[in-house]
């Protein structure tokens, strides 16, 4: 009797272990069939026709084609949304240039003057040149160790098989500064080259120890004809790690001061925030607008972990950002394999953010002109500003010098309390001024141990006997010449769709909420 009941439950176990087998089969067997599409070239013939007579991309149907049986992901959403496959038409070209060159005119003779009568750019202000008029839009990609900066980049380009792809792997990768550019053929520049391009030129303040860890790639790319990429060394919070032999803070805030957009990369592993990530977002300051945050590799995490880690990101991060309105976040695995099957409810949510971030990168390239008359007017407000500032220094200072006073104290003691004299206030009366656009005073501290006060000449004596004083050209360029720049964009836009078809390069028509506006102050 015994034995027999030992068989019985030894056909039930069995029996339990085969139903419980088949479900595992059957599981796998349906998630194979959900993520299967068809063969490769008939996918690509059918995404090549939709491409062509679709106006705006269908999220789900693009999560249902994005695996393919190989394990990659299709990538005809990345040249649909970047609009990689469209050559921008010849009028396009040259209203591009005409409007830079128009603007590198004006900034060179209404604006440079009176910066370089006062100084302006020892004040540590972002310099502007013809070769920064001139630069192609930048995309700064920043973040901790391997978190997949570098397989980001290959992502987007199409790299990751080819032979220049990025050098990626769970250990630091990374370790210098790497420029991604366009070029007629595949090959690497060195730093000390790449200084020579007037759009890097002011790298080489930072010295040789610096240029040996800046390099440039040319890759003939699409992407690169539209934009510059930077990648830039894994932060690693190690104190021999920080010893980089360069000044790499002042290496990351020109970079960031020059971005169009920063994209800063995490990993659910490296939510920690140490020093050095510290260090970063006080660089960021000023700058959150350019500003998204990417959680990368979600696809390992099941939807409950994936709130979870979300909710620590933001509770490390909060303690960082200092303004109203958080960073957009962007959560995905932004490689070309496909989404791990642990994640399979987030994929239709991996793919809307990844169309996002993609959208954002296209708006980059749509405004360049935009963003670029507003670099110049900020430029001019800031030099303005700057020259009303040492102005009402050099006259109170002439006004208390005395032949019985020791000058150098006055002069000391007028730099160390302006607010006794009321410097700021007096130029703060001026009309269309706002005391946010004024550098702190503690600038000028440094500022006139370099130009002392009596070396600088009033307002009035940089006025020539014929035509506009230098700060009546800058106030005419702020208020006139920038504006009406901006209006001649518009119209000759609006003349090229009316009578050649060409309405723009907009992967949508929805108003861009990340545009500069020219129009206000900054």
């Amino acid at each position: 009797m015994a034995t027999n009941w030992q068989r019985i439950r030894f056909y039930i176990r069995l029996t339990v272990l085969i139903l419980v087998l088949t479900k595992v089969l059957t599981d796998e067997t349906r998630a194979e069939k959900e993520f299967t599409v068809a063969p490769a070239d008939t996918q690509h013939d059918e995404d090549e026709s939709s491409v062509q007579t679709t106006s705006t991309i269908e999220t789900d149907e693009v999560y249902q084609h994005i695996q393919q049986q190989y394990g990659q992901k299709n990538r005809d959403h990345i040249h649909k949304v970047l609009q990689l496959d469209e050559k921008p038409k010849s009028t396009q070209e040259l209203l591009v240039s005409d409007i830079l060159g128009k603007l590198n005119e004006l900034y060179e003779t209404d604006i440079k003057p009176l910066g370089e009568a006062y100084h302006f750019h020892d004040l540590k202000q972002r310099k502007v040149d013809n070769g920064e008029i001139f630069a192609s839009p930048r995309v700064l990609i920043m973040g901790p160790w391997s978190t997949g900066k570098s397989s980001l980049i290959n992502y987007l380009l199409g790299i990751e098989n080819d032979t220049y792809a990025l050098a990626t792997g769970a250990q630091p990768t990374t370790s210098e500064f790497t420029v991604m550019l366009n070029g007629r053929e595949y090959k690497t520049v060195e730093g000390a080259v790449l200084a020579m391009n007037k759009s890097y030129r002011a790298l080489e303040k930072f010295g040789q120890s610096f240029l040996e860890r800046l390099m440039g790639i040319q890759i003939p790319h699409p992407l690169l004809e539209k934009m510059n990429i930077i990648d830039t060394p894994g932060i690693i919070e190690n104190r021999k790690q920080q010893e980089r032999g360069y000044p790499f803070n002042n290496v990351c805030q020109w970079f960031i001061d020059r971005a169009d957009i920063i994209l800063v990369v995490f990993d659910p592993t490296k939510l920690d925030v140490g020093s050095e990530l510290e260090i970063l977002f006080k660089l960021l300051k000023g700058h959150e607008g350019k500003v998204r945050i990417i959680l990368n590799k979600a696809d390992s995490l099941t939807p409950q972990e994936l709130m979870r880690v979300y909710g620590a990101l933001f509770w490390s991060l909060s303690p960082l950002i200092n303004v109203t309105e958080p960073p957009r976040v962007y959560v995905g695995s932004f490689w070309s394999k496909k989404y791990n099957l642990v994640s399979e409810p987030n994929g239709q949510l991996f793919m809307e953010e990844e169309l996002t971030l993609l959208k954002d990168l296209h708006e980059i390239v749509s405004n360049r002109i935009e963003n670029k008359i507003a670099l110049i007017r900020q430029n001019a407000i800031q030099v303005r500003n700057h020259a009303l500032l040492v102005a009402q220094y050099l006259h109170v200072f002439q006004d208390k010098k005395s032949i019985f006073k020791n000058n150098k104290e006055v002069e000391e003691h007028l730099i160390e309390k302006p607010g006794e004299y009321r410097i700021f206030d007096t130029v703060l009366a001026y009309p269309d001024i706002s005391k946010h656009d004024l550098p702190p005073p503690e600038q000028y501290h440094e500022f006139f141990k370099i130009h002392p006060i009596e070396s600088f000449l009033p307002l009035a004596k940089h006025c020539p006997f014929y035509g506009p004083c230098p700060l009546e050209r800058v106030e005419h360029a702020i208020h006139e010449k920038i504006p009406s720049l901006l209006e001649e964009l518009y119209n000759q836009r609006i003349h090229n769709c009316k009578t050649l078809g060409y309405c723009g390069m907009n992967w949508d028509h929805t108003m861009n909420k990340y545009r500069k506006n020219v129009n206000e102050n900054p």
